[in-house]
């Protein structure tokens, strides 16, 4: 069987988390998160647990959406027919939120026909691999879908929070097939959004469309996601489109300009392939918005804002200290 990727540290002994358990749900209680967890960044292994163990290298945020499966199953029986996986722990994986020195993000959509997630918009993620590194995983993800490799001595990373996903993502659209938890890391380049565009070569089996979203609209994006199917009004600050790069058929890269409601789309009761940005890169964007000090700090149950780093991964599984990277990402 093969190693566990998630790890919870329940009554002081660490043990995987199960598919079917809501790993916030174990860790957070009954109440409303985010919730501070405490973390060891492990080499392609993530230890989670709601106090201090000796090894924890970050104390992180860590959130699920307010329709997640896994709570709502932890609530209620599940319906009739619902078989859930019974010899499957969660699964890790890492997204880069990648930011510019002129202080822009890069997103990426997801092509259609992607079968998890398909049509999203996303940072550059996926699955860490055995024995990989966090911060090489994100890297590696990062070059595989967008082409870029970003030299050692020109980025500073830290970890910003930690999201648990679900696909399908409610249980209207059918019973969970797969659970992760996504650690969101935040790099921060040293060239400009411009530079990094011209490198920017997006691989058309997983991307169809990259953008470059600001603070403003950021913000406008982080705070979309309340429940409700139909969008929020545009603010009269907001531009009615920002502009991406998507590709066509040929892979080539056209100028579009994508309306603003199309980013505020909140996740729909059915599955129906609606393009918007997910609710964890929602969670993400709030969190880079906090790091740069424009917005006011997410609530904690604690009363005391979490310190999302710096952190490094523990010393005797090959550490990565902030603002260093291992090297060209592994292939």
């Amino acid at each position: 069987m093969a190693e566990a990727r998630v790890l919870l540290r329940l009554s002081g002994r660490p043990r995987p988390a199960g598919f079917a358990q809501s790993v916030c749900g174990l860790l957070g209680g009954g109440a409303a998160g985010p919730w501070p967890t405490h973390c060891g960044l492990r080499r392609g292994q993530l230890l989670l647990s709601a106090e201090p163990f000796p090894g924890a290298t970050a104390r992180l945020p860590l959130q699920r959406p307010a329709f997640c499966p896994f709570a709502a199953l932890d609530r209620q029986p599940a319906p009739p027919g619902t078989a859930l996986p019974a010899d499957r722990d969660v699964d890790l994986a890492v997204a880069v939120v990648l930011q510019s020195s002129d202080q822009a993000v890069l997103l990426t959509r997801r092509t259609r026909t992607l079968r998890v997630s398909p049509n999203l918009w996303v940072p550059p993620g996926g699955h860490v691999e055995p024995g990989e590194a966090l911060l090489d995983a994100g890297l590696r993800e990062l070059w595989e879908e967008s082409g870029l490799q970003l030299p050692p001595d020109q980025f500073s990373w830290v970890p910003l929070g930690l999201w648990e996903s679900a696909y399908p993502p409610r249980l209207s659209w059918g019973p969970p097939r797969y659970h992760h938890i996504v650690l969101y890391l935040l790099v921060v380049s040293r060239e400009t959004q411009q530079q990094l565009q011209a490198r920017i070569q997006p691989n058309p089996s997983e991307v169809s469309a990259v953008l470059w979203l600001g603070p403003d609209a950021a913000a406008a994006v982080a705070v979309s996601e309340d429940g409700t199917e139909a969008p929020r009004q545009l603010s009269q600050d907001l531009p009615p489109s920002v502009l991406a790069l998507e590709l066509d058929e040929g892979g080539e890269a056209r100028p579009l300009a994508l309306p603003m409601s199309t980013l505020l789309q909140a996740t729909p009761a059915t599955a129906d392939g609606t393009e918007r940005v997910s609710t964890g890169t929602k969670f993400a964007l709030r969190l880079w918005l906090q790091h740069l000090g424009r917005v006011t700090p997410l609530p904690w149950d604690t009363g005391a804002p979490v310190d999302p780093g710096p952190a490094k991964e523990e010393r005797h599984m090959d550490p990565l200290p902030p603002g260093q990277a291992s090297g060209k990402p592994s292939a």
